[in-house]
C-alpha cells in the first residue's frame, strides 16, 4: 500500500474516534451481500421442481430466439421459469443461439450467484451444465462446469465462476441446465475479509470484524446465473478464483530453504 494512502486511511480511522464521522462505505463479505433471488430452503426447492411440468424432452423442443448475450447477463431461474426432463435429469434451463461473426475459439463466461444471506445456513447455488448443439440441434460438447469462488469488492464481480470454450465451427445453439450429477455436489467456498463495524453502543471506534472459514456450498435446483461472452472482468475473476483449499506446505522459510537449495539444520 503506498505512504500516502496509508496516511489518508489512518487520518479516517482517527477522525471517526474523536468526531464519530461516518467511515466509507467498504465492501461487504459475498455471504452478506444483499440476495434479490428469494431465499427458499433446499428441500422446498427440490420439490417445487419435481412437481413442476417439463415443456420439453429433447433439445430440438427448446426455443434459441434469444440470442447469447455480448457480455454476461443476470438471469433467475426457479418458479415460473421452463423445466426440461432429459439425461435422467429435471432442471430449470436457458437457451441460446451462438454468435456466428465471433471468431473462434471464444469462451462464455457464466457465474452463479449464493442463494442465502450466509454461508453456514443452508445457502446453495444452482451449478450449470452447459450444451453446445449444431445446427440439427445434436450436441458437440456438453460439461458440468466447475464452478470456482472468487470475492471482488462488489455483488457484480463476487459469486461462484466458471467458464466453457467454443471450439467447433459447428455450434450453433447453447443449452444451460443443471445435470443430475451437479444438483448433487457442492462448490468449495471460502471466507477470509474483514469489514468495519460502528455499530458498538459504547465507542464511536470503528472495530474490524473478521470472518473467515472454508465451506462446501450445496447445489441447488434455482437461483441466480449470469452467462455471456467473457469479458474482462469476468476473465480476471475466473483466473482468480478459488477452486479448492490449498494444499498444506511446510511453512515459507522451508520452501524459500528449498528453492535455495539450503538444508534446514537439525535442532
Amino acid at each position: 500500500m503506498r505512504p500516502k494512502l496509508v496516511l489518508v486511511l489512518a487520518s479516517v480511522l482517527v477522525l471517526a474516534a474523536c468526531h464519530s464521522v461516518k467511515l466509507p462505505k467498504l465492501p461487504l463479505p459475498t455471504d452478506l451481500l444483499p440476495q434479490s433471488q428469494p431465499i427458499r430452503p433446499l428441500a422446498d426447492a427440490r420439490k417445487t421442481l419435481k412437481d413442476a411440468t417439463p415443456c420439453c424432452t429433447t433439445f430440438a423442443d427448446f426455443s434459441y430466439q434469444q440470442r447469447l448475450p455480448w457480455r454476461p447477463q443476470r438471469f433467475e431461474l426457479g418458479p415460473g421459469s421452463p423445466v426440461v426432463a432429459i439425461n435422467g435429469s429435471r432442471s430449470y434451463f436457458l437457451s441460446f443461439a451462438l454468435p456466428q461473426d465471433v471468431k473462434l475459439p471464444y469462451k462464455i463466461g457464466l457465474k452463479s450467484e449464493l442463494v442465502g444471506r450466509s454461508v453456514t445456513s443452508g445457502s446453495y447455488l444452482f451449478a450449470p451444465t452447459v450444451v453446445q448443439l449444431d445446427d440439427a440441434f445434436q450436441p458437440i460438447d456438453s460439461q458440468d462446469v466447475k464452478l470456482c469462488e472468487y470475492m471482488g469488492w462488489t455483488d457484480n464481480d463476487s459469486g461462484a465462476f466458471g467458464s466453457v470454450e467454443v471450439t467447433s465451427n459447428r455450434a450453433r445453439y447453447l443449452v444451460i441446465y443443471s445435470s443430475s450429477k451437479q444438483q448433487t455436489d457442492d462448490t468449495y467456498w471460502e471466507q477470509s475479509a474483514s469489514t468495519f463495524s460502528t455499530t458498538s453502543s459504547t465507542s464511536t471506534t470503528p472495530a474490524a470484524t473478521t470472518m473467515g472459514g472454508s465451506y462446501k456450498i450445496q447445489h441447488g435446483p434455482e437461483g441466480v446465473v449470469w452467462v455471456g461472452l467473457m469479458d474482462k472482468t469476468y476473465k480476471e475473476a475466473v483466473n482468480k478464483a478459488v477452486c479448492g483449499k490449498a494444499p498444506q506446505g511446510n511453512g515459507l522459510l522451508n520452501a524459500l530453504g528449498a528453492d535455495l537449495g539450503l538444508r534446514r539444520r537439525s535442532p
